[in-house]
């Protein structure tokens, strides 16, 4: 009986801790099939009296799921990251079997989110999607909840009441930040612009609330420029920020609530040989990090995406295991706030 093996001799033999052992033995906690693989052939080869209990978890098979993701355009660098850590946060998930479908939109056209939503929605169990507020996504949403398919949406709040959850950035307050940074950082009072995506966005006009808010409220005589609209765009950015600076020399800083800040950066690098206007973007990319750098870009506001995902994908896995509620909630992130000595 005294050389009976121990689970530290199983663990010794497959490499691994004899927490991780004891995980695997008593289902505390998932164990990765790689790593439960090798505990059982441990067992094996270390005559483990308990190695029929490795085994017969191992052949159990896992509970499929597929989730669909709908985000913008593939060829930003932000969204392209955001499918890369939506994969990884899944690759990391090893109680359930996921398949993943991403879907890129080409555009802002509700109808292009709705017919993207109903694709996914007949083959997956549960969707993510970054969409505008328009009352045929609502329908969408509601029908796919009718069938039993709940909806979370990311970063803009659409379908209010409809979907399952909303996960993101508290919009409101990161409009105040940008307000907060270009109103303590600019010095000289003068004339401040702001950019949204598009008139769609109930995400980008919480921004513009929050930073037209608290420029009023701090009272240092500074003056918001109407609203701009570019769409999400490099090319209408740029071209409109450099009619900004020609119409307006008083022009001190400039907010870009949504994508295309691309553009603005590279419009104030033409205009101005060294940095003059404070420059608040989204999303920290190569091109943001080297308006940092430069001086050319004030602040990157960053959504934590790592964070997020993993967020994600736990809400996704518990809307198609627990039975709906009613309610629908909201997850508010805390943004990463990205300096020039950031680096």
């Amino acid at each position: 009986m005294a050389n009976r093996p121990t689970i530290k001799d199983v663990a010794r033999e497959a490499g691994v801790s004899p927490t991780t052992v004891d995980r695997a033995l008593n289902g505390r906690s998932v164990v990765r099939e790689e790593t439960m693989r090798k505990i059982a052939d441990a067992a094996q080869k270390v005559g483990y009296h308990s190695k029929g209990i490795f085994l017969s978890r191992l052949d159990k098979p896992l509970p499929e799921l597929r989730l669909g993701f709908v985000l913008l355009k593939k060829s930003q660098q932000f969204y392209s990251d955001f499918a890369t850590h939506i994969e990884a946060a899944i690759s990391e998930r090893n109680d359930y079997r996921i398949t993943s479908d991403i879907r890129f939109s080409s555009s802002q056209s509700p109808d292009e989110f709705t017919d993207l939503l109903k694709t996914l929605g007949r083959r997956c169990d549960a969707l993510a999607c970054t969409a505008v507020n328009d009352p045929r996504l609502n329908r969408v949403v509601q029908d796919l909840k009718d069938k039993n398919v709940a909806v979370v949406s990311l970063l803009n709040d659409f379908a209010q009441g409809i979907r399952k959850n909303y996960i993101g950035l508290n919009n409101m307050k990161i409009g105040r930040l940008a307000g907060w940074m270009i109103t303590k950082t600019v010095h000289q009072p003068g004339k401040l612009a702001i950019f949204v995506g598009g008139n769609r966005w109930h995400g980008h006009d919480l921004r513009e609330v929050g930073y037209r808010s608290f420029v009023r409220e701090s009272d240092h005589g500074f003056t918001v420029l109407d609203t701009l609209v570019n769409l999400e765009t490099r090319q209408v950015t740029y071209e409109a920020t450099l009619d900004l600076l020609q119409r307006h020399p008083d022009l001190c800083g400039i907010y870009i609530a949504g994508g295309g800040m691309e553009g603005a950066i590279a419009a104030v690098r033409e205009v101005h040989s060294t940095p003059k206007v404070a420059l608040i973007v989204n999303e920290l990319t190569a091109e943001s990090r080297a308006g940092l750098i430069d001086g050319y870009v004030t602040m990157v506001i960053s959504t934590p995406l790592k964070e997020l995902c993993k967020t994600l994908i736990d809400l996704m896995i518990q809307s198609t295991t627990e039975a709906d509620d009613g309610v629908s909630g909201q997850i508010f992130l805390e943004p990463r706030i990205v300096l020039p000595e950031s680096f």
